[in-house]
């Protein structure tokens, strides 16, 4: 028993050093997600739709991949609203950022997502 009170650590070690070397996550979006591309969004209804739906989209696939966790259902006005304040607050971070913080919130877990 001793012995494994030993092991213990190096096991838990050994599982956080493996996670920490995932490759990083790959974001499929528009070719310019920062925060001052969202900005400049708002005067353009069209491309301001698209990026409202590239949210939504997003949060829809943190709901397929946390069933358990769900993101509730959102309007636009919620998503450019949640967006707007935190590019507001991070103007030189991008909206797939956001996006990822809006899961973290309105999912419930208001913590990142680990592997």
């Amino acid at each position: 028993m001793p012995q494994c009170l030993f092991l213990m650590p190096a096991l838990l070690l050994a599982c956080m050093t493996f996670s920490a070397d995932a490759a990083p996550l790959k974001i499929l979006g528009f070719e310019d997600m920062s925060c001052a591309a969202w900005t400049a969004g708002k005067g353009d209804a069209e491309t301001r739709a698209q990026q409202i739906a590239w949210v939504r989209g997003f949060l829809s696939g943190h709901n397929y991949a946390r069933q358990s966790q769900q993101v509730s259902e959102v309007s636009n006005g919620t998503v450019e609203t949640f967006v707007n304040r935190y590019c507001s607050e991070k103007a030189r971070g991008n909206f797939a950022e956001a996006a990822q913080r809006m899961s973290d919130q309105y999912s419930g877990r208001n913590a990142a997502i680990t592997k």
